[in-house]
């Protein structure tokens, strides 16, 4: 009986497979048809994407090389607690909040607005290979009128929102950490291969200048509450303290406005990129390819099914 069963379930498959099968190769036109379809569009739209290009350069946590410092910084750390001055402020950290930084809104609108490249930023759609320059969208920035034709939450029209502008960028910039070496990856990928790796160095050079006015400023507020520390206590060995703590941060400053690099060293500078990193024309067009195969295929069998369907 049992043999039976599997002999008659075996013949089902058989029979179903074979009605498959004529289906398919009754509705073979449909199927090519409708596949050739995404065949050409996938190439059409493939060959409409632009280009992109990343720049990418390899970044090292910057080495204090302070001759000792940070030994007597430690020593001084108690009594510069004490006396209400933070001194002691790690590599790591510093790394730590100089990659936060550099993906943050604010610095990054500060970027833009420094070099004036917010149109490239936003409204560039590609590169115009005969006229060597950008593809300016007009719906969005008029080249001629140097206006912006962005339209906002109340219908006007005028420049996008710094939100926008910072998203369009965040889309571009990539931001990574090797946490086994601490090397920092950060890349930015753009229609141009040169203005690719322009942003790039120009972002990395802006992040140390950031971070060293950033720690200079800190440093010279912690010696003007020092100072007026001094002012206000008539006990010789507290105005010592303060005088030592000073000098140490006075040192500290200089070490930091004699580095150029000061939070990040390039380890692998940035190289104007000759292969585009996308699009995969090959890939949209196999995906694409295989989504019309898919499509037909099913509008075929149920198409079949519905016309069965309806006789009974």
């Amino acid at each position: 009986m049992d043999n039976k069963e599997i002999i008659a379930n075996d013949s089902i498959d058989e029979i179903d497979l074979r009605e498959l099968f004529i289906v398919l190769w009754s509705g073979k036109l449909k199927i090519i048809a409708i596949t050739a379809i995404f065949a050409v569009g996938s190439v059409y739209y493939a060959l409409s994407v632009p280009n992109q290009y990343t720049a990418t350069a390899l970044l090292a946590p910057a080495q204090s090389d302070t001759g000792g410092l940070s030994g007597a910084l430690g020593q001084l750390g108690g009594l510069a607690s004490l006396a209400g001055v933070s001194i002691a402020d790690g590599e790591s950290s510093e790394s730590q909040i100089a990659q936060e930084i550099m993906k943050s809104w604010s610095f990054v609108e500060g970027f833009i607005t420094d070099n004036d490249i917010a149109v490239e930023v936003y409204a560039a759609e590609g590169w115009d290979k005969d006229l060597n320059q950008l593809k300016i969208k007009q719906n969005l920035y008029n080249s001629n009128t140097g206006k912006w034709l962005v339209k906002n939450s109340s219908g006007e029209l005028g420049p996008p929102s710094s939100w926008n502008i910072f998203k369009k960028f965040s889309r571009m910039l990539s931001v990574s950490e090797d946490k086994k070496t601490g090397f920092v990856s950060v890349s930015i990928e753009y229609y141009s291969p040169r203005i690719a790796k322009k942003w790039l160095d120009m972002y990395v050079e802006a992040l140390n200048n950031h971070m060293q006015n950033r720690k200079i400023a800190k440093i010279a507020n912690n010696i003007n509450y020092l100072t007026a520390q001094i002012q206000k206590t008539s006990i010789a060995e507290m105005r010592e303290v303060f005088y030592t703590i000073i000098e140490e941060q006075i040192k500290n400053k200089m070490v930091a406005e004699a580095s150029p690099d000061y939070v990040f060293l390039t380890v692998s500078p940035s190289m104007t990129p000759e292969q585009k990193s996308q699009p995969s024309r090959a890939v949209i067009c196999i995906i694409w390819t295989l989504a019309g195969v898919l499509v037909s295929v099913s509008l075929v069998l149920l198409s079949h099914y519905l016309r069965g369907s309806s006789r009974t």
